[in-house]
């Protein structure tokens, strides 16, 4: 089978099916302890899926999870996969202050490396949430150290989005003047309308050629795409929680479907780690990594 010669960014948001926003009206934060706990068992099975296809991902790695299962992270790693940060609690940044997103950040950030023992430099906000509302996260993203990100969305959504924002990998510069390099959630663009196609609940809603496809049109486009899945997407067996119907439709819908499809894609396209991705576009190298996060923490302006 011959796959699209471009190089695309796989990556894997680390977390457990009670923690999604989606399901937040049915578990309190407070009673995550106490929830069947199922990603490691689901990790584990996407990290033989990525041996078997050869493939290597980004795992954006909760905090949470990570310090309730550091041996899951350093398996991660072991594999030879990128370790990021996706947030220490999954709460969503525009419902946090400035303080709290800065604490929480800058404790996953310090979790997650003392478990790998190296530089955690890549960020995924939970739910996408770095909106034009919390916008003011990624100049506490660079402060912190961190020299890229892959949080925002360029569409119209009820929970996330940053409409009008570029759809391609890219250097930002944030309100105080800081860079950081983006990868934005992979879009398809149509006459008035932006549509997701990045992964996820949509990879799961669309048929499989149809996700095929508008991937596909990105790389015939001569650019790459970023893909994302969670670990519980996998798990079709996972406890069925009493939410509304819509939340319900969003988390359940064809999670018996998933992993067979991502076995598909894993043949059709060619998949990598995001910071490759973004070296390959010219927008990281290792010479800007220390050099953002050096400035970041001194707190000058890059």
């Amino acid at each position: 089978m011959n796959k699209q010669p471009i190089s695309n960014a796989l990556t894997i948001d680390v977390e457990d099916y009670f923690q999604v926003a989606a399901l937040a009206e049915a578990v309190d934060r407070d009673r995550w302890h106490a929830m069947e706990y199922r990603v490691e068992a689901n990790v584990n099975r996407l990290l033989t899926l990525l041996d078997e296809a050869q493939c290597k991902a980004t795992f954006f790695t909760l905090g949470w999870v990570a310090d309730k299962s550091p041996n899951l992270v350093k398996a991660i790693q072991r594999a030879g996969h990128e370790v990021a940060s996706h947030g220490y609690s999954h709460q969503l940044i525009y419902n946090q202050t400035p303080e709290v997103f800065r604490e929480e950040t800058r404790r996953s950030k310090q979790t997650l490396e003392d478990i790998i023992g190296e530089a955690i430099t890549g960020y995924r906000a939970a739910s996408y949430s770095i909106t034009n509302q919390s916008r003011w996260a990624l100049d506490i993203l660079a402060e912190e150290g961190f020299t890229w990100d892959s949080s925002i969305f360029p569409v119209h959504h009820d929970r996330y989005g940053m409409p009008g924002t570029p759809r391609w990998p890219h250097r930002l510069t944030t309100d105080k003047g800081y860079e950081l390099a983006e990868f934005p959630l992979s879009t398809l663009k149509f006459p008035g309308y932006t549509l997701p196609i990045a992964g996820g609940g949509y990879f799961r809603l669309f048929p499989y050629w149809f996700s095929r496809w508008g991937l596909g049109s990105i790389n015939r486009q001569g650019q790459p795409f970023v893909f994302y899945l969670h670990p519980w997407e996998i798990d079709p067996g996972q406890p069925r929680l009493d939410v509304k119907w819509f939340s319900r439709f969003r988390h359940y819908n064809n999670l018996d479907l998933c992993e067979q499809r991502l076995t598909r894609l894993l043949r059709h396209f060619n998949f990598t780690t995001m910071s490759d991705v973004l070296r390959s576009q010219g927008v990281l190298d290792s010479s800007s990594d220390n050099k953002f996060a050096m400035t970041a923490a001194s707190g000058a302006t890059v």
